[in-house]
């Protein structure tokens, strides 16, 4: 037997080597126990601890259900006589299918620290099911490849992996044609034809091994679910650009993969570049990153693009990226899959209505829209527009940026662009009319709750009345509509500019009056009244032309460019003057009159104010009366003449209550208050200090909410407490800051005067 022993080691066993150590290790135990003990741990390792050699006092006809056979095998008691068995057979070799992963792997810690999370919570008395999800060329099988060869030891048997191809041109592979691939990975060679068959072999094959397998490119959860094993000890990977939220019935964990963040998209581009070149050429490597939208694929197309010619500037690399074929088409590699092929490969396996839903948001001039926008582009109700909506998410070609908003990935967007020029020319035309509508009616909504005085222009015109109506009931809800579409307004107006709607964009521009008015946003204000003026004109609306120069006039105002605005409200004087229109006359004036002052001519601006507070009380305008009074109440303040500044703001506050003007009311009521208290009514002008703060940061007020804290500031240090005002400077200067106001430099300038001493603790008595 020792003879036997040591040929076997040196030169492995076969079926029928294995057959005749198990008769003579049950006959030559007891006489060779060191011996038999060697043979059984030799035998367990060459087969995987799966046939059990008997003893003697386990000499029986089993075969236990870790038992596998690889060619040739007997299986019996007792024999008599001789046995050979001469085909030598070997067992397969320990599957590891498992894709390359790409030298250059970056940026992924958090996902592959998720991942580990998720492993170490599996159940031990069921397979683990894991989906990877994420959007065309974002790294999802690069990323799972990488994390299970770092858990190599945890699975025995083998990484097994299938490409479904799922988004491929062609039709996807067979679940058939799959399963027999995975089985022969296992040594399995005679094989059933039929589908239900194939399945069961395939979990009664893998039952107790320990393996992991990789599903890539997988289109529906059911496809997936056809080959899911039975083993305990196994993990399945699902990588999609689908969520596959089906497979939730199977215990499946998810996890969606984003685009990588600028500093690792620039880390990947190093790697493949060279650190030194994309230090020489930051800025535009940093272009490359934002016009690949920081898609792994694309980086990598771009890489290879760029290593290849050394020689020539990356800026050039840029031009080609923003020019021509654009993005899709330039970034390929010698014949490789482009963008533009997976992106396609997306959109063809996208249900009829999802495809008609993002053809028709493709033509938007946006990326980020909710299912009230969706629904008036596609002429449908929200709830069918959410519906869609959750398509295109599911597919990963919107992603989800809160909880009721969406958006396009900017290469996915530029994809859908594509797909919605093929779009008749009449469905272009009503998609893009009805979202402007949209715009339309929701800022106007917003604006009759917010200023419902300057609503006085008459009717807006709709080409596709948005139904039902938006409803913003109170300030805060109709402030908050207009900070969350912002941008979108912002495109909405430029587009509608661009392609010659006129009457949109000049109502457009005047609806948006309480966003300019409450958020002072300097440059779009002043950008929306050229175009807002522009389109008047060639509308040939005089009334609206002179809104747009009062309004625009009063945005280059506020902005400090106090030139510009004498040049704007004089038009708009003279343009009154033409039309014989008092009431235009008098906001001309005002409007004069406060740009004067800006600009430091204070008797003339005194003069404008009172000429417009003259002409708004004979045609019995009172809220603009009011507003003038304002105007000379500011200018008594500055001049130090509290006492007129009191009765010029007080009147000036009843009159605008008494017209139901909250916004206007509260902010004449703040510069009375700072009158009061430099007047020496401290309580009174405290109170309506403070009334005024609160009512600002509620309705989210940010610039005139920074003005009252200035004020409170400014009244805490002439009352010599400084700790006090640098607190109220403290929290105005973010806020005038922010709204680009010519005060947020003062109050700077506040802030550098040294903090305080604090006062010294009391000696102990």
């Amino acid at each position: 037997m020792a003879t036997q022993w040591a040929r076997l080691t040196k030169t492995g066993a076969g079926a029928g080597d294995i057959a005749s150590l198990a008769e003579a290790l049950a006959r030559y135990g007891e006489r060779d126990a060191a011996l038999a003990e060697k043979l059984r741990h030799w035998v367990g390792r060459t087969l995987g601890n799966r046939p059990r050699l008997p003893d003697r006092a386990d000499h029986h006809n089993v075969m236990d259900g870790f038992g596998q056979s690889w060619g040739m095998a007997v299986q019996a008691r007792d024999i008599l006589g001789g046995i050979h068995l001469h085909e030598q057979v070997t067992r397969p070799p320990v599957p590891r299918q498992l894709l390359p992963v790409p030298a250059h792997f970056t940026g992924r810690e958090n996902d592959l620290d998720a991942l580990d999370v998720m492993r170490s919570a599996r159940r031990a008395d069921r397979p683990q099911v894991i989906v990877v999800s994420g959007p065309a060329g974002v790294g999802k099988t690069t990323l799972v490849s990488q994390w299970l060869w770092q858990h190599k030891e945890e699975f025995p048997d083998g990484h097994l992996y299938a490409d479904l191809k799922g988004y491929s041109p062609g039709p996807p592979v067979s679940p058939s044609d799959i399963l027999g691939d995975l089985l022969r990975a296992f040594g399995r060679k005679e094989l059933p034809e039929k589908l239900p068959e194939l399945t069961a072999l395939w979990r009664s094959v893998t039952a107790e091994l320990r393996f992991a397998l990789v599903l890539d490119n997988v289109l529906t959860a059911a496809v997936a679910r056809l080959m899911l094993p039975s083993a305990s000890g196994s993990l399945v990977v699902v990588t999609s650009r689908h969520r596959l939220t089906g497979l939730v019935t199977d215990g499946a964990s998810f996890r969606h993969v984003g685009t990588l963040d600028e500093g690792a998209a620039v880390e990947l581009l190093s790697l493949s570049v060279g650190h030194e070149r994309i230090a020489r050429e930051q800025s535009a490597a940093r272009q490359v990153v934002t016009l690949c939208a920081s898609l792994p694929l694309a980086l990598c197309l771009a890489a290879a693009r760029i290593t290849a010619r050394p020689e020539q500037p990356m800026a050039r690399f840029v031009e080609a990226l923003t020019r021509g074929a654009g993005p899709l088409g330039t970034l390929a590699v010698e014949g490789d899959r482009t963008m533009q092929t997976v992106l396609d490969e997306s959109y063809a396996a996208l249900a009829p209505d999802a495809a008609d839903a993002y053809r028709r948001l493709g033509l938007l001039p946006i990326t980020v829209f909710d299912a009230s926008l969706a629904g008036a582009a596609l002429g449908s109700d929200e709830h069918e527009a959410d519906r869609r909506l959750q398509l295109l998410l599911d597919v990963n070609l919107l992603e989800a940026v809160d909880g009721s908003r969406y958006r396009f990935h900017d290469l996915v967007h530029t994809h859908a662009v594509q797909r919605g020029r093929q779009e008749a020319d009449a469905a272009r035309e009503e998609t893009v009319g009805r979202f402007l509508d949209w715009c339309l009616a929701g800022a106007t909504a917003a604006e009759e709750t917010l200023t419902p005085s300057h609503r006085t222009l008459g009717p807006r015109t709709y080409r596709h009345p948005p139904a039902p109506p938006c409803s913003l009931p109170d300030e805060g809800t109709a402030m908050a509509w207009l900070e969350t579409h912002r941008e979108t307004l912002a495109a909405a107006l430029r587009y509608a500019a661009d392609a010659g709607w006129d009457d949109t964009v000049w109502q457009l521009t005047d609806a948006l009056w309480p966003l300019f008015q409450r958020l002072r946003l300097y440059e779009f204000w002043a950008d929306a009244h050229r175009r807002g003026l522009a389109a008047a004109r060639r509308a040939g609306n005089r009334r609206a032309e002179a809104r747009m120069l009062t309004s625009g006039g009063i945005g280059l105002r506020s902005a400090g460019r106090w030139e510009d605005a004498v040049e704007w409200f004089r038009q708009a004087l003279d343009l009154a003057r033409e039309t014989s229109d008092r009431r235009d006359e008098a906001q001309a004036l005002n409007g004069l009159g406060s740009s004067l002052k800006g600009a430091g001519r204070r008797e003339e601006a005194e003069r404008c104010f009172t000429e417009a507070l003259t002409l708004r009380e004979e045609i019995g305008y009172r809220r603009g009366a009011a507003l003038s009074r304002v105007r000379l109440g500011e200018l008594a303040l500055e001049t130090g003449n509290f006492a007129r500044a009191v009765a010029f703001l007080r009147r000036a506050c009843a009159d605008l209550d008494a017209e139901n003007d909250t916004y206007d009311g509260t902010r004449a009521g703040a510069l009375l208050g700072f009158a009061l208290v430099q007047q020496g009514d401290e309580r009174e002008g405290l109170d309506r200090l403070h009334t005024a703060r609160e009512h600002f940061a509620t309705t989210g007020s940010g610039f005139w909410h920074g003005r009252v804290l200035d004020m409170l500031g400014q009244l805490a240090a002439h009352r010599g407490d400084t700790a006090g005002a640098r607190k109220f400077f403290e929290q105005a200067f973010p806020l005038l800051t922010a709204a680009g106001a010519p005060e947020a430099e003062r109050v700077a300038e506040r802030l550098k005067e040294p903090e305080p001493e604090p006062p010294e603790a009391p000696e102990p008595s």
